[in-house]
């Protein structure tokens, strides 16, 4: 089970990420956010890291933004979590793998959510629906997977913690995570916003494996 940690504010903590067990490092290109990583880095700084798998996650960006970013910080994947439609997509995914961000709530229907995104993003990625855009640090509802054929590789997201291992190597085991391809993690593996704790991060990434 891959790892992906998100929100990387820290250039010490962005080298580690390779040597704790992450596979992907996230970084939020949405100025909104409390861990928009261009407040405490550089496009050069993170063009400069070769170790693990980049991904610029965006809300609602132009695509010359997006695009920008994507060669200005050499981004292997771009993550979109706001409201972008299909055919926005389709435009980025002719450069660059897309994971498209969807936030779940109780009532939705997964099945029908991602069809219209099947012909036109890589990866999908399930979050908990919140009041703003971006991670609510709010556990998803993994239940809501169940007899879903996703059809896409998938990033599980939404409020994952330190003790949620042993549930995590439960669900792999499910039909529904045929397809799961990583977890992302974020606020729940912080001392403070856009600071991971590195030790806890390395022994969760252990533990999955």
């Amino acid at each position: 089970m891959r790892l992906k940690v998100c929100g990387i504010t820290q250039e010490e903590q962005m080298t580690q990420l390779a040597s704790v067990g992450s596979t992907f490092g996230g970084f939020i290109f949405y100025p909104k956010s409390p861990r928009y990583v261009l407040r405490t880095m550089t496009t050069s700084l993170i063009k400069k890291e070769k170790n693990i798998n980049k991904v610029g996650v965006f809300v609602n960006a132009t695509v010359d933004e997006v695009l920008q970013m994507v060669d200005e910080c050499r981004l292997h994947m771009v993550q979109l979590h706001g409201d972008e439609t299909p055919k926005y997509c389709e435009k980025i995914a002719d450069y660059i793998s897309v994971v498209k961000a969807f936030r779940i709530s109780e009532t939705d229907n997964i099945s029908w959510r991602i069809q219209e995104y099947m012909s036109v993003c890589d990866m999908f990625m399930f979050d908990t629906e919140g009041a703003g855009y971006g991670g609510t640090g709010k556990k998803f509802n993994w239940d809501m997977l169940n007899g879903v054929e996703v059809g896409k590789p998938y990033f599980l997201s939404g409020g994952v913690e330190p003790t949620d291992a042993e549930k995590l190597k439960l669900f792999a085991e499910k039909p529904e995570a045929k397809a799961l391809f990583a977890v992302d993690i974020n606020s729940k593996f912080e001392v403070a916003t856009g600071i991971k704790n590195m030790e806890l991060i390395k022994k969760f990434a252990q533990e999955i494996k």
